[in-house]
C-alpha cells in the first residue's frame, strides 16, 4: 500500500494561506506548530493532508526554505518494518535518507528524488489515535533508528 499522505508548503503569509485553504477550500485546521508559524490542515482522511510553514515575506527564492513545495509525503505501510524495508531498498538504489524522524504520530524518512525534490516516506504510529488525542502535536521531533 502506498498512498499520498500530505503536502508541505513554505508560505509567505500563514494567515493569508489559512484563509485560502481553511475558509476557501474548507480544510479543517487541526493544529499549530513552531510557535504559531505553521499549521496542519485536514480534510478528515488523515491527521493532516497539508502542512503550511510560514517562511516570511523576505524568504529568498532559491534558499532551502524557499516559498513553495517543501516536500510531498507518501505513506508506505503500517509498521516500522515497512519503513526499514524501504530504507534498505532505497539506500541500495543510492537514495539514502537525509534524515530519519519520529514525529510521535508517524515515523519518517526524508530523502531526495532524482531531481532533488524532498520526499518524506512514512508510517503512522498505530498507538496514537490522532482523531481524539492531539497531544502528539506538542511533542518534539525525535531521532529514530530504523
Amino acid at each position: 500500500m502506498v498512498e499520498l499522505g500530505h503536502v508541505a508548503y513554505y508560505v509567505r503569509d500563514l494567515n493569508q494561506s489559512l484563509r485560502f485553504y481553511h475558509q476557501g477550500l474548507g480544510l479543517e485546521i487541526v493544529g499549530r506548530l513552531f510557535n504559531g508559524r505553521a499549521a496542519m490542515l485536514s480534510g478528515g482522511r488523515t491527521h493532516h493532508e497539508l502542512l503550511l510553514i510560514e517562511a516570511g515575506n523576505d524568504s529568498p527564492t532559491q534558499a532551502r526554505h524557499a516559498i513553495g513545495t517543501y516536500h510531498v509525503a507518501w505513506k508506505i505501510g503500517d509498521d516500522l518494518q515497512a519503513l526499514a524495508d524501504i530504507k534498505q531498498k532505497l539506500t541500495i538504489m543510492n537514495y539514502p535518507p537525509e534524515a530519519v524522524s519520529d514525529h510521535t504520530v508517524s515515523q519518517s524518512l526524508y530523502l531526495l528524488d532524482p531531481d532533488g525534490n524532498q520526499v518524506e516516506i512514512y508510517v503512522d504510529n498505530p498507538d496514537i489515535d490522532w482523531r481524539s488525542d492531539t497531544s502528539w502535536m506538542q511533542q518534539p521531533v525525535k531521532p529514530l533508528k530504523v
